[in-house]
């Protein structure tokens, strides 16, 4: 197959034309650095290997774009990476981005589990089962759940009466407020055993166990 022109595209790319047939895009700085010209002949093979760098040096450009905006597990971005460039292309983005240090999952569990805590009143069961949903692995997310919450997490029952003084105060002084209440606080994470005598004290009255 011989190149029979090149056109320059939008976001850094250039569009190859091969026996006068559109037969895709390529990254721009991969194009120069393999010295595509028109009149170049190239096999199956070439143009497979160039489009597969390609992909990798986009995947990497779109990493770092992603992780200028905000910081993401690597799973999340690998995921991300792969919807657009393949599988082989987002693995060697997430590599490299490891190595420059731009993801972490340890720091950006602890921060997310501190958020969690301070900002979402979760229980550490919930944190750890919501770190596990955003693509940190099990034990990762147990460990930053319980290093945050020897600093942002009292006792399960205290945190549950400050909820009830704050973001529940007024919400359970009948059957069908203390009903919401019990399903909200357990949507957090929170064991009914904990809910019960929460909210047994605040309402200084004991609660059976239909409720």
């Amino acid at each position: 197959m011989q190149i029979t022109a090149i056109h320059p595209r939008r976001k850094s790319l250039v569009e190859i034309e091969l026996d006068g047939q559109s037969a895709g895009e390529v990254d721009y700085e991969v194009s120069l650095r393999l010295r595509l010209r028109v009149g170049q002949t190239v096999t199956d093979a070439e143009w497979s290997a160039m489009c597969a760098e390609s992909d990798c040096a986009r995947a990497k450009s779109y990493a770092l774009w992603l992780l200028g905006r905000q910081s993401c597990t690597e799973k999340k971005l690998c995921d991300k990476l792969r919807e657009r460039y393949g599988a082989e292309a987002a693995q060697a983005a997430v590599a490299r981005m490891r190595e420059l240090n731009l993801i972490d999952d340890a720091d950006y569990a602890r921060r997310c589990a501190e958020e969690l805590f301070r900002c979402r009143h979760f229980s550490e069961l919930r944190v750890v089962q919501e770190l596990c949903r955003r693509g940190i692995d099990r034990d990762t997310a147990r460990n930053a759940a319980a290093e945050a919450a020897q600093e942002y997490q009292p006792e399960p029952r205290d945190a549950i009466a400050e909820l009830l003084q704050t973001r529940f105060a007024g919400k359970f002084s009948d059957e069908a407020g203390r009903r919401r209440t019990v399903a909200a606080l357990q949507r957090m994470g929170y064991r009914w055993a904990d809910i019960r005598a929460a909210l047994a004290q605040a309402a200084s009255e004991p609660m059976s166990e239909s409720e």
